[in-house]
């Protein structure tokens, strides 16, 4: 088994003040020719927040509470943080890998399902990073998905039970739960196991938590063209029918995301906030696990398990791909 003598969180980064804002989107859609009228509206929704991402102290904050607990445990690895988009950026921390002596490291990426932006466009970018380093470069292999991990699992039904017992009891009508992630086009959904995984680990929350409610698999956060097919219902449109279909109150639980980042505060707690108000349902946002002991735990074994060689194998390029429906 290979000896690992580092650590890297890897992330998509975000920025941290209004200047940084629109470089910061042109990052992320450089190559898809999106004019800066269109991204100015984005922004906006950075603007509102500061200018400010959450992510990257909230990524701060994942990569000290995880360096305890390895720390704890005995595992003395130096722990480096490096993003898809933003300072501080993976070639950069790549490079001080290298100038620090890193040979060989294991990269856990802030996403927990199988698609391509979540998965397979992380190995790219750890191999492009490294190039750009060039000589020298440490290797690094990109742990497993933890979506179906125990910790991972059991901290978001913990988050949705503490969220059910916010609902007011007295007089309470139905109640559902909605478990959100990002939309993607149907034709990358059609080849990643995305959209399954997500399902079966909104089904396994939903039974941990016990309650028997009716609960559904909704999407956020879609972007491009109109003309191009994305992953449905759309949360909104989701709340709107269940106003119809007379529920009352709705605990959602952004089950794709793993903090609160301007996706969870601008299109959950903003967006979706006001048409639950419109419609007159009463909804209660559960957390999302952040440095939750728990799942700071659940990563602390992944990483474990690597060092130890009982662990299984990380991902490799043409992981998350399944055949074409």
């Amino acid at each position: 088994m290979p000896e690992y003598d580092a650590l890297l969180l890897v992330s998509f980064g975000g920025p941290e003040g209004h200047d940084d804002v629109l470089p910061f989107l042109r990052r992320v859609t450089a190559g898809r020719g999106v004019p800066d009228e269109r991204l100015a509206v984005v922004a906006e929704h950075y603007h509102h927040f500061g200018g400010v991402s959450p992510i990257n102290g909230q990524n701060r904050e994942l990569l000290s509470a995880l360096d305890a607990e390895l720390r704890r445990r005995g595992h003395r690895l130096p722990v480096y943080w490096g993003n898809r988009n933003w300072h501080p950026l993976l070639a950069d921390e790549v490079a001080r890998m290298r100038d620090d002596g890193v040979g060989r490291a294991l990269a856990l990426v802030t996403s927990a399902f199988g698609s391509f932006s979540g998965c397979r466009q992380y190995l790219g970018d750890i191999d492009r990073a490294r190039a750009e380093v060039g000589p020298g470069a440490p290797v690094i292999d990109k742990l497993g998905l933890f979506w179906d991990r125990p910790g991972f699992l059991d901290t978001v039904a913990d988050a949705t039970a503490a969220a059910l017992a916010r609902i007011e009891p007295t007089g309470r009508g139905p109640v559902a739960l909605v478990f959100s992630a990002h939309s993607i086009p149907r034709s990358m959904a059609a080849v990643s196991p995305y959209e399954s995984q997500l399902r079966a680990a909104a089904r396994s929350v939903a039974a941990r938590v016990g309650e028997a409610l009716p609960w559904e698999l909704v999407w956020q956060s879609r972007s491009g063209p109109p003309s191009v097919p994305w992953l449905e219902p759309d949360i909104g449109d989701h709340l709107r029918a269940l106003a119809q279909a007379g529920t009352t109150s709705v605990v959602v639980v952004p089950i794709g995301f793993v903090s609160d980042h301007v996706e969870v505060l601008w299109d959950l707690d903003t967006e979706a906030a006001a048409i639950a108000e419109e419609v007159g349902i009463d909804l209660v946002r559960a957390a999302t696990v952040g440095t939750s002991p728990r799942f700071v735990a659940s990563l602390a074994d992944m990483v474990e398990e690597a060092v130890v060689g009982d662990g299984p194998v990380p991902c490799v390029a043409g992981c998350c791909v399944v055949e074409d429906r």
